[in-house]
């Protein structure tokens, strides 16, 4: 597997390399990255894969200074599920001077994990560009658990003509249903035991749903108030349209249930699509 830092040299050795497929991280890796890694090889000929914490799309009091950096555990994993090519730019490479020029997405950015993350999809999106720009892929994955983040680049391309094919990962879970994440591993013991009750609310409120129910604002009140008395602090408990995540119109429109919620002082999401 070549590792490059540099945009130049990264271009250089995807010259003649057939069908480019990427897969953007901040690494910290786990099974539902590799994942991505393994269904990358199924789209194309070349995979790439993508290490960089983005400072842009963490808030003023987020956790960018902390959040894990396990480079060479990483590099390691990608290596044995078959990467090519490991574009790992430093802030200097991707920045050489601040960004000023950011790509603004519409109002989705302010809904659900917006609302709570001001600024944060805009910085999402203009480093989702700016690496599309320095790979020059043919198609790139991403994993459905961050399910607004992959709607807003999915828009993104298609709205810029971009000539990449956006291809949503399935969520790989925990045997206890617990979304695999880089943030999991903020969680105590107890917290861990704990963490598995957000897929089994969203997994209720998809039962009921099929079953008839229509009071979904109700469904969204009954699974706050559980989480609550958990002791959970929520962000959101929300059913929306799969298409464009506003709220459902009567219509048999696929729906997804999210929720984002803070279990100690870590912040989990997750959703289902339904």
């Amino acid at each position: 597997m070549q590792i490059i830092s540099a945009i130049a040299d990264l271009r250089s050795a995807l010259k003649n390399r057939g069908r480019v497929v990427f897969v953007p991280t901040m690494g910290n890796l786990h099974a539902g990255h590799i994942s991505l890694m393994e269904q990358a090889r199924t789209h194309g000929d070349t995979v790439v894969a993508s290490i960089f914490v983005n400072r842009l799309q963490f808030g003023p009091n987020e956790d960018f200074d902390k959040y894990p950096r396990t480079f060479q555990a990483d590099c390691d994993r990608l290596e044995a599920a078959g990467v090519d090519l490991l574009f790992a730019p430093t802030e200097s490479d991707l920045y050489p001077e601040p960004q000023a020029y950011t790509v603004e997405p519409p109002a989705i950015q302010n809904i659900l994990d917006g609302e709570f993350r001001p600024g944060h999809f805009r910085g999402v999106a203009t480093v989702v560009l700016k690496l599309f720009n320095c790979v020059q892929p043919q198609a790139a994955l991403f994993g459905k658990k961050d399910y607004q983040q992959l709607m807003v680049i999915r828009n993104m391309t298609r709205q810029l003509a971009l000539p990449i094919d956006i291809i949503g990962g399935e969520t790989v879970r925990a045997e206890d249903g617990l979304a695999l994440s880089s943030r999991n591993g903020y969680l105590s013991t107890a917290e861990r035991a704990e963490a598995p009750r957000l897929y089994r609310l969203l997994k209720g409120i998809r039962t009921a749903i099929r079953a008839g129910r229509s009071d979904i604002e109700k469904l969204e009140t009954e699974a706050l108030a559980e989480l609550a008395t958990a002791g959970w602090k929520s962000d959101y408990v929300a059913v929306r349209q799969q298409s464009d995540l506003s709220p459902p119109t009567g219509e048999n429109a696929p729906l997804v249930a999210l929720a984002a919620s803070r279990l100690g002082s870590t912040r989990l999401i997750d959703n289902i699509e339904i």
